[in-house]
């Protein structure tokens, strides 16, 4: 059975893996006072966040239509594939999953909708996984996604909490670890859910915090180093899990700026890792 593979700009995928396994992304909505964009496509990563500081009002994001899934779906079963599989950004914090289903109503059981409890990498690595695994049949990338998820851990330190609050997907207990005193907080992603780690004083402090959070994973099958226009931030955290612990290190370790729509919840200074444990 030939399998299809639909994911949408949140899951951050390389552009040599979605051209390798022909992974078809479907690009979120951002707007910029006032303003529609297409993330990737009409705005780069480089441009909103240099565009960031000095919004009027904040971004804001919004899920693809249903004809846009429709006509993935569509493609993909025009050129064989006997069944595809949609991987998404968490229901919990979006609405974009529960367009995708809408569409693959329309596709008679040929298209399975999975909520992946993530975002950015943490996607990115499942949709990877379920590619790896699409010449094995659908119960095959099922059980592929499912592992990944299961030793999935997806963390961030943010410079604020004040992007998330305005997005009212947040927890209250999370939002008021930012309150006060310039606190940093450190949060994970548990199946869709912002949970609370740390809450410290210092960008050092949450850094060493990460790094702490990265190193107990022990040894790594995939990984990735993320940041919302925060390089040299992410590159001291990658180093640091270099020197310390290199040989839980997987070979491939992925690099990535977030796109805009998930840098317009976390705001700007944000560094994160999504890894799976061998």
């Amino acid at each position: 059975m030939k399998i299809g593979i639909v994911t949408d700009s949140t899951a951050d995928i390389p552009a040599w893996f979605l051209e390798e396994y022909k992974i078809h992304v479907i690009p979120v909505i951002i707007v910029l006072d006032g303003k529609e964009y297409v993330d990737g496509i009409t705005i780069t990563r480089e441009e909103f966040y240099n565009r960031l500081p000095a919004l009027k009002t904040p971004p804001t994001t919004a899920a693809p239509s249903i004809g846009d899934f429709s006509a993935s779906y569509e493609t993909l079963l025009s050129q064989g594939c006997e069944h595809v599989v949609s991987i998404h950004i968490a229901g919990t914090l979006t609405t974009m999953l529960n367009v995708a289903r809408q569409a693959a109503k329309e596709f008679e059981g040929k298209v399975t909708c999975v909520d992946s409890g993530s975002l950015s990498l943490g996607i990115g690595f499942q949709v990877l996984a379920a590619a790896e695994a699409a010449d094995f049949g659908l119960q095959a990338v099922l059980d592929a996604i499912q592992s990944n998820r299961r030793r999935l851990q997806v963390a961030a330190a943010l410079d604020t909490m004040e992007y998330l609050r305005r997005g009212g997907r947040v927890p209250a207990v999370v939002a008021r670890l930012g309150g006060a005193l310039s606190i940093k907080p450190v949060v994970e992603l548990i199946e869709g859910v912002v949970k609370p780690v740390s809450a410290v004083r210092t960008t050092r402090q949450a850094d060493e915090r990460m790094l702490d959070l990265l190193l107990r994973q022990g040894k790594l099958e995939r990984l990735a180093v993320m940041h919302t226009n925060a390089e040299r931030r992410a590159r001291l955290l990658l180093d640091g899990a270099m020197a310390r612990s290199p040989q839980a290190m997987p070979r491939e370790i992925l690099f990535s700026n977030v796109t805009a729509v998930i840098g317009a919840h976390l705001g700007p200074n944000a560094v994160g890792f999504a890894a799976v444990r061998k």
